[in-house]
């Protein structure tokens, strides 16, 4: 690896401790091979891609395509076959080309998610269609000099705060209570 440009900053084999040593870490790349136990390295890579903290190439030493299923079903970003450095190289370069494009893509999602929420909370509100609640934010947002995302986070934080206070339960509910006796 470090042939390649890259440092290896963590061994680890144990299942349990792989998920905290690459939060730790927050290695750009985690490389898992394929030794005696394939449920073993597909425990590793579930660990790692579960704590979404890096992609994962998984190393073969031979074709296996089973494992291979197996793997992408548990988030693999690539494989490679054999040790080729070069290869590798390719590989590793893919990857965070792909995990750059596919953090943008979450981010993109969660923002329009922010937005759509923000509107049916002007549109309820306001009693107006989703339209006229879009121009809302982005007039507020171009009026105040931020971005629509954050002016929907906004509303969409502070609407609790502006829900009418729950009723009180009537008097009798309050002072309920309940009578034990043992014979």
């Amino acid at each position: 690896m470090t042939g390649l440009g890259h440092e290896v900053i963590a061994r680890e084999i144990y299942v349990k401790e792989v998920g905290a040593v690459t939060a730790r870490e927050r290695p750009d790349v985690a490389l898992v091979g394929l030794g005696l136990h394939s449920e073993h390295a597909l425990d590793l890579i579930g660990e790692i891609v579960r704590e979404a903290a890096c992609p994962v190439i998984a190393l073969l030493s031979a074709k296996d395509p089973a494992y291979v299923h197996e793997a992408a079903k548990r988030g693999i970003f690539a494989y490679i076959l054999h040790d080729d450095p070069e290869e590798l190289a390719s590989a590793i370069d893919i990857t965070l080309q792909r995990f750059a494009e596919y953090h943008s893509l979450q981010g993109a999602f969660g923002r329009r998610a922010v937005i759509e929420q923000a509107k049916g909370i002007l549109m309820a509100r306001h009693a107006i269609n989703d339209e006229r609640a879009f121009e809302m934010l982005r007039s507020h947002s171009q009026h105040n000099g931020r971005k629509v995302v954050d002016v929907a986070e906004a509303v969409v934080e502070s609407h609790l705060l502006l829900l009418p206070p729950m009723a009180e339960p009537p008097a009798a509910a309050r002072h309920a209570g309940f009578a034990a006796t043992s014979e």
